[in-house]
């Protein structure tokens, strides 16, 4: 992996880490006092946990993406440039479509699933709740979406670049304090759109998989609107009731080795892997009656 994309990233990491905890505080204080809403500390603490538990795993995650990437870019027929901001342009567009699929994938396939349920455990919407992130996304795979980018010529710096800006502006997401953008709503993905991705409730299941723009889910039918004058009800179909940041963190892949024990035969195994969690957990339950 590049130095000195490495050595760029960790310049500014303890500015943004500290910019997020301050932004978080303030929406405890304007939720509390200011909307007299309430704010769910030992929640929030737990996220604080998920995310102090993945430094680790993440870190070595980061170093499998970008060792695979830089790989896989050799066999690049041709290498685009870095300083012509149409490749910029092109490949953030080529980002957010390959995001798009693997976020749309980490909801319909159950091995993914079980490292993205993580981010959907909280059950109140809040920007702490961004910091629960699955440990093992690059280990499990999560690289397969990127690759191609850096097959056609994508420099590996610059899809790894947008990839950390798209993911850091999803923390801005997540809060039930910023109400529709207008215009922007076509666009972006916003607060609003958001809130709907992390609903429980059966009508907003596996929808707006955007990461910084919106577009892919309206062009791919994914996308819902939120409903007006209602707060949504936030977290996972079977709901997580727990502050625990290593059950939080493992409850899923648990639950998933348990299924995959649990049925008989080599092809029953690999369709509880890799169908969706609903047909996967079905399949499992079938074998345990």
């Amino acid at each position: 992996m590049s130095p000195d994309f490495m050595s760029g990233a960790n310049e500014y990491r303890p500015f943004i880490l500290a910019l997020a905890l301050a932004l978080a505080l303030a929406e405890l204080i304007w939720r509390r006092w200011g909307l007299g809403r309430g704010y769910d500390l030992g929640s929030a603490a737990a996220s604080l946990g998920v995310m102090v538990l993945g430094i680790v795993p993440k870190q070595i995650g980061a170093l499998v993406l970008g060792t695979v990437l830089f790989a896989l870019s050799w066999l690049a027929p041709w290498r685009m440039p870095m300083d012509d901001w149409r490749i910029w342009v092109a490949c953030f567009l080529g980002v957010e479509l390959a995001y798009y699929w693997f976020h749309r994938c980490s909801h319909m396939i159950r091995w993914f699933w079980a490292n993205h349920a993580v981010h959907h455990s909280a059950n109140e919407f809040v920007l702490p709740s961004a910091y629960r992130l699955g440990w093992f996304g690059p280990l499990m795979g999560s690289w397969l979406f990127f690759a191609p980018l850096v097959l056609i010529g994508f420099p590996p710096a610059m899809v790894m670049g947008l990839l950390g800006i798209n993911l850091l502006y999803q923390y801005l997401l997540h809060t039930e304090l910023v109400g529709r953008l207008g215009p922007l709503e076509w666009v972006l993905n916003t607060p609003s759109h958001h809130r709907v991705h992390h609903s429980r409730e059966e009508a907003y299941l596996d929808c707006n998989f955007g990461g910084v723009v919106i577009v892919f889910d309206r062009l791919f039918g994914t996308y819902r609107a939120e409903p007006e004058g209602r707060r949504l009800d936030y977290g996972l179909v079977h709901r997580l009731e727990s502050n625990n940041p290593l059950r939080i963190g493992l409850h899923e892949l648990g639950a998933l080795w348990h299924d995959v024990l649990v049925v008989p035969g080599w092809r029953q195994k690999v369709a509880v892997l890799f169908a969706s969690p609903a047909d996967s957990e079905r399949l499992a339950e079938s074998s345990r009656a």
